[in-house]
């Protein structure tokens, strides 16, 4: 049985610039023939992530239990060996290994590419290099020996070291990788699916662009100076974000090599951030710092995924004295009815509402806070 474990968040953010393109402006999108202010999946990840080594820290988390994402492997390895080897030597000798499954070096010692892998992964590239030690050569060398040309010995020699290295790349039971998934090019077999899909952050309402003109002055100019010393502008824009996220509770199972208590852990944090886990683009210019005032988590099985933002397809309007978030929340609850009495599907909503819209029967049942939330979901999840 499929089991599908869906989020739905109304966040009204004062003005802030949170996520920026290329040219330093709030990154927005037309959606419903209307300008929406955006915040991308990519972003929102990231402040899940960010708040996944927080709870590390807080010992929710044991070290070994999350991924990074780096372009230094090599020197993440060196720094295993310490002691062992000197660290010029483990270095090449990385180099030369990662070579044997496709991984080549860029420039500056760091890969090609930024790798997402589990702290178990390079622990145990760490381990095998040092085992290996002496047999691991270039490409090149092993060919000589063999009477092989480069090529066709290139990323297959030594045959049992790269068989080895092969075998580490299985996610290392690292949470976040699990959930979000990984993509190796040169090693498309040892690709990720992510358990975790997450939408763009869409306004519910149409937005235009603010710009904030600033100056700064010179604290030790002469008192007989006038003018500023520095002008420019910052853009901004104030919204009510619908955010949405799925887990596909089965896949996570399987991508973390079928721990369900680990499964369990990484679901109920990847839930907590997602709620609590803010993005930080000049945050310390506009300390938009305002909690999500709707949410909404279903547990649903043998259906298909609903992300909502078509309740938003018209833009929201309000009058005088009316509020964004409840009428953005009544939005959402009367299309997630509409969808549940067409396309029917067994599943349970979990409802945090700070907002002044009714929770309807039929859509969900309110709970007092989010630890509460978070508990009776994942009771929902067990069953």
């Amino acid at each position: 049985m499929k089991t599908l474990i869906e989020i739905h968040v109304l966040q009204n953010f004062a003005p802030s610039n949170l996520n920026r393109d290329d040219t330093g402006s709030p990154k927005d999108a037309l959606f419903g023939g209307t300008r929406r202010a955006r915040i991308s999946s990519q972003c929102l990840k990231r402040a899940v992530r960010q708040n996944f080594v927080q709870k590390k820290d807080e010992g929710f988390f044991q070290p070994d239990e999350l991924a990074v994402r780096t372009k230094r492997l090599y020197k993440a390895i060196a720094d295993r060996l310490v002691g062992k080897h000197e660290e010029t030597e483990v270095l090449a000798k990385a180099e030369i290994a990662l070579t044997y499954v496709k991984l080549k070096a860029g420039d500056g010692g760091k890969t090609q590419y930024l790798l997402f892998l589990g702290q178990k992964e390079i622990d145990a590239l760490a381990e095998t290099i040092h085992q290996y030690w002496d047999i691991i050569v270039p490409a090149a060398e092993n060919a000589k020996e063999k009477g092989k040309s480069k090529k066709a010995t290139a990323g297959e020699a030594p045959k049992e070291v790269r068989e080895k290295i092969e075998s580490i790349f299985n996610g290392g039971k690292a949470v976040d990788l699990a959930l979000f998934g990984r993509m190796l090019a040169d090693m498309p077999e040892k690709n990720q699916n992510a358990a975790c899909q997450v939408a763009h952050a869409l306004s519910t309402h149409s937005v235009e662009r603010e710009f904030d003109y600033y100056t700064a002055v010179d604290d030790l100019k002469p008192e007989d100076s006038a003018g500023a010393d520095m002008m420019g502008t910052v853009e901004f824009n104030s919204a009510c974000f619908y955010r949405y996220a799925v887990v596909d509770w089965g896949k996570l199972v399987e991508n973390l090599q079928n721990d369900k208590q680990l499964a369990e852990k990484g679901l109920r944090a990847f839930l907590e951030g997602f709620v609590v886990a803010e993005p930080t683009g000049k945050q310390n210019t506009f300390a938009a710092h305002n909690p999500p005032e709707f949410v909404a988590v279903s547990v649903r099985r043998n259906t298909a995924p609903r992300n909502l933002a078509n309740a938003f397809e018209t833009a929201v309007r309000v009058g005088k004295d009316e509020s964004l978030t409840k009428t953005s929340a009544d939005r959402l609850m009367e299309k997630a009815i509409k969808l549940n009495t067409v396309y029917e599907g067994k599943g349970t909503t979990f409802v945090l509402n700070l907002s002044d819209a009714k929770v309807h029967d039929d859509f969900g049942k309110s709970e007092v806070s989010l630890n509460v939330l978070l508990d009776k979901t994942m009771l929902s999840v067990k069953e």
